[in-house]
């Protein structure tokens, strides 16, 4: 008998989830499209967020996306992962339509930050709460392993010196007289 009310509730479950048409079901986190006007908008409070807590000189302006879910639970939660790109707008001018700064050329002063946002959106109090923030260089690996040319104890590789100079070795012949 148990094992024919579990069969029937997982069958239900399954019926309500394909009736549904692949929608998200409360609770669930789902996928969603980076283009979605709420995603849109949650990406441009991580820059915002991001430019109020940075003390660098320029502006960051929302790339791409990489990853917007949103889970139903009284209300809407998105979680969404950004690139940041930093754009020619400096902090001291005037306020600036950010979308419209240009971004940096390659250079230099080219830099894109990637980060997580999670933002709980309770519309009938008009409230968007960020609950999680956080950001890193988009250079940097997913799994925070050190790139294969650095070891992980910040020591120097055994064929670099401290002091910069190079091991007996590798030095260059100097000419005798």
């Amino acid at each position: 008998m148990a094992q024919t009310t579990l069969l029937f509730s997982a069958l239900l479950v399954l019926c309500v989830s394909a009736a549904c048409g692949g929608r998200c079901v409360p609770g669930a986190l789902c996928n969603v499209s980076a283009d979605d006007p709420h995603i849109q908008k949650v990406a441009l409070s991580a820059a915002e967020a991001f430019n109020n807590r940075s003390n660098d000189s320029f502006l960051f302006r929302p790339g791409s996306v990489h990853r917007a879910q949103k889970q139903v639970v009284k209300g809407v939660r998105f979680l969404v992962d950004v690139d940041l790109s930093r754009t020619v707008c400096h902090k001291r001018d005037e306020p600036k339509n950010l979308p419209d700064c240009a971004v940096q050329p390659p250079g230099p002063l080219h830099q894109v930050i990637r980060c997580h946002i999670e933002v709980w959106n309770v519309p009938w109090t008009h409230r968007n709460i960020v609950q999680n923030f956080y950001c890193k260089s988009a250079n940097q690996r997913a799994d925070g392993m050190k790139p294969a040319n650095q070891r992980a104890d910040g020591m120097k590789p055994a064929n670099q010196r401290a002091d910069g100079m190079k091991p007996a070795n590798q030095r260059a012949a100097v000419a005798q007289e």
